[in-house]
């Protein structure tokens, strides 16, 4: 009857993380997908992680120390993404829906783990910039105005970030 799937419920999205953009592959990237798809393949799969190990380093993330300000930074970053929490004219003009609480605690422990794949020990504000738009993107609600005028909710989030 319908083909595809029904686009979730706010509350729903805001259950996930990221939202990540991935686009196509690039011909030689795609020539091996479809290699790998179109031949027999025996290889066996060998377990990379374990529960346990899985289990251990999401701890190990979650003990990362982070300083008040870097804290402080994301929770007004969210705080600024809702139409009756800002002054923002960007926000109050483009915005029907912002972020909830969650987000806030994920851009945190984004950059948390941004930090420590850049084998430094801790967060800075940058870390919590570059989270923005993957950990945001599907938890605010552009209104009418920035639909019309085709104007991104990353777009947004790029120019919310240089007025902070």
């Amino acid at each position: 009857e319908q083909e595809g799937t029904y686009p979730l419920p706010e509350a729903q999205l805001d259950r996930f993380m990221f939202n990540l953009l991935i686009d196509y592959p690039n011909q030689a990237d795609e020539v091996d997908i479809v290699k790998n798809n179109a031949n027999i393949n025996e290889k066996t799969v060998k377990i990379s992680i374990n529960r346990d190990n899985l289990l251990k380093y999401q701890n190990i993330i979650k003990e990362v120390p982070v300083a008040d300000n870097v804290i402080e930074y994301a929770v007004n970053f969210v705080s600024e993404t809702r139409p009756a929490h800002t002054s923002k004219k960007l926000i109050k003009d483009m915005i029907d829906w912002g972020a909830g609480p969650r987000a806030s605690s994920y851009l945190i422990l984004g950059a948390k783990a941004k930090a420590i794949l850049d084998n430094r020990t801790t967060p800075d504000i940058a870390d919590v910039q570059d989270m923005i738009k993957p950990v945001l993107r599907h938890r605010i609600i552009p209104n009418f105005n920035a639909e019309t005028e085709g104007i991104s909710k990353d777009s947004i989030l790029d120019q919310l970030v240089t007025l902070l």
